[in-house]
């Protein structure tokens, strides 16, 4: 008779008492420690100024805000982009339960923080940009830009014309008359809670139709005053859920909600200088304000700039040669009169005749090299590896909070890995 084999079977009932400390969670190089003792050197005053937890004043004591600005920036540096995630890996994963050290956090916390500190999310990613510039790492000498079309928290069925529009209003008003009513006829019918969140729910809507009515308003009558909009003469759609999103070509090809997220970065660093927004499907008027963006953050603008066939305005070729910039564009060929794109014709200004012998020299050739290998390998790398690939927020301003976010997770681990923090 064959001999029994002896196991280890699992004791799932065994009470154990387990020891740990936070410290042993993660070895000394590991990237969250690194994000932690930058966020130590760094002025975090403005996200602490809301808080209205004070010593000698009662309350409950707050989360300090290096925890949320550690966990969104080591999350979004793992491609993770929503705040239910975080939550869960703040009590599962290694590396997040460094970061919270004990103190613990929910989704609710998570999410108003990421989309509730747009100045002071602006002024760490401005002050960021200043540290590098004071140790010489970014010159400002030559910019690329780029813009990348991110899909929006709407779906395509969201989008209603004219007629809907109104009909989705008045059921929203009525709606919402019905709920009032009916907590003022009978307070205690369902929970308070309930009746609070169906009444939030319900003025939330009730405001996105009525912004859907007037962006159907505004395009509208953009539509008519343009002399070549593509969809002049069809019926104008608006989303319910993300009024401001707009139906994009994408880049395999097929048309979806979305926001173009624009990024301007120094092509010798290779740190982001600019983020800008915007429902514009098209990059032909996105030129200036990315050069406004980036003189706002840094107070100059670059000698150079690289763009793609897109940006091609010739006025705003002009304007930017007026600031001291030289843009680097390649020129649309005009098909009527065969002219040669290169080539200074009799009409042009002097600022465009010296934009076309750029263009049409070696050097300008040489140089333009770099805006695909600066640019879009960033673009790429924000949408794969830094939680862009598709919007949780609505609106143009969250929406450039996320790209914020972003960025900045993109600069911050950029600089520790060349060593430069």
């Amino acid at each position: 008779m064959a001999e029994a084999v002896r196991l280890r079977e699992p004791n799932r009932k065994q009470m154990i008492l387990q020891q740990f400390d936070y410290e042993s969670l993660v070895d000394a190089e590991h990237p969250a420690r690194a994000i932690w003792r930058v966020l130590e050197g760094l002025d975090l005053s403005r996200f602490c100024a809301p808080i209205k937890a004070r010593e000698n004043s009662p309350g409950r004591d707050a989360t300090d805000p290096r925890i949320l600005l550690g966990l969104w920036l080591y999350g979004l540096s793992q491609g993770v982009n929503s705040a239910r995630e975080l939550e869960r890996l703040s009590t599962e994963h290694a590396a997040y339960r460094w970061l919270c050290g004990g103190v613990s956090v929910n989704h609710h916390l998570l999410s108003d923080f990421r989309s509730g500190h747009r100045a002071a999310l602006d002024e760490l990613f401005g002050q960021l940009l200043g540290l590098l510039m004071e140790r010489h790492l970014i010159t400002l000498w030559r910019v690329a830009q780029d813009g990348t079309r991110v899909r929006a928290s709407a779906g395509a069925a969201s989008f209603r014309r004219k007629a809907r529009l109104k009909a989705c209003m008045r059921a929203a008003r009525h709606h919402l008359e019905l709920l009032n009513a009916e907590a003022e006829h009978d307070p205690a019918q369902g929970s308070a809670r309930q009746r609070a969140a169906e009444l939030r729910a319900a003025r939330d809507y009730e405001q996105r139709v009525t912004q859907a009515v007037a962006q159907l308003a505004a395009l509208g009558a953009h539509k008519a005053e343009a002399r070549n909009h593509p969809q002049r003469k069809t019926e104008t759609r608006i989303s319910t859920t993300d009024p401001e999103a707009r139906v994009m070509k994408m880049a395999g090809g097929g048309f979806r909600p979305a926001y173009n997220l624009q990024f301007a970065t120094d092509t010798e660093s290779r740190i982001i200088v600019g983020v800008t927004a915007t429902n514009a499907g098209t990059d032909s008027q996105q030129l200036e304000p990315m050069l406004d963006e980036i003189e706002r953050r840094t107070g100059k603008v670059p000698e150079q700039q690289l763009v793609d066939g897109g940006y091609m305005n010739f006025a705003a070729v002009e304007r930017a040669g007026a600031r001291g910039v030289e843009v680097f564009c390649p020129p649309r060929e005009n098909r009527t009169y065969h002219i040669d794109p290169l080539s200074p014709q009799p009409g042009d200004s002097a600022a465009i005749a010296e934009y076309r012998r750029r263009m049409g020299s070696a050097e300008g050739k040489q140089i333009y090299l770099e805006r695909a290998a600066t640019a879009e390998t960033v673009n790429a790398d924000l949408k794969t590896w830094r939680g862009l690939d598709r919007l949780l927020l609505r609106g143009t301003t969250k929406v450039l909070m996320v790209a914020t976010w972003s960025a900045l997770t993109y600069n911050l681990m950029r600089s520790i890995k060349m060593g430069w923090l």
